[in-house]
């Protein structure tokens, strides 16, 4: 007894939501915790559809100070890019990075990142 979960496309606008908050919203949406049917063993999630991703904003000083660290495993691999120059490059990154530190760290997190568009 097989049932096929129907996902619904859910549009969400970004302009002059705060990045922290919003992060949070899509990832309960992707993981279902939206519904009433909610089951932690179950990828019961949405598609999300992201509008206006350049307009996100920070709040304090986080724009200044804030920076996204990458680790090579290398030796001396430590890369940092700050959020100032990623949000004039790529504002979809800042995001992504978000909701991928809210989803649970297991092997369905790739999988749910999959279902978050932008436009």
């Amino acid at each position: 007894m097989t049932s096929v979960i129907k996902r619904q496309k859910i549009t969400i606008d970004a302009s002059g939501q705060v990045v922290g908050r919003l992060a949070s919203k899509i990832a309960m949406i992707l993981m279902g915790k939206n519904k009433p049917n909610y089951r932690p063993h179950i990828d019961t999630g949405d598609k999300v559809e992201v509008v206006n991703v350049s307009e996100i904003r920070f709040t304090g000083k986080k724009m200044e100070t804030k920076g996204l660290r990458h680790h090579s495993m290398h030796p001396g691999g430590l890369k940092t890019k700050m959020v100032k120059e990623l949000i004039k490059q790529d504002p979809k990154e800042i995001l992504i990075h978000a909701i991928s530190k809210m989803l649970p760290k297991n092997n369905t997190r790739p999988r749910r990142l999959l279902r978050v568009s932008f436009k």
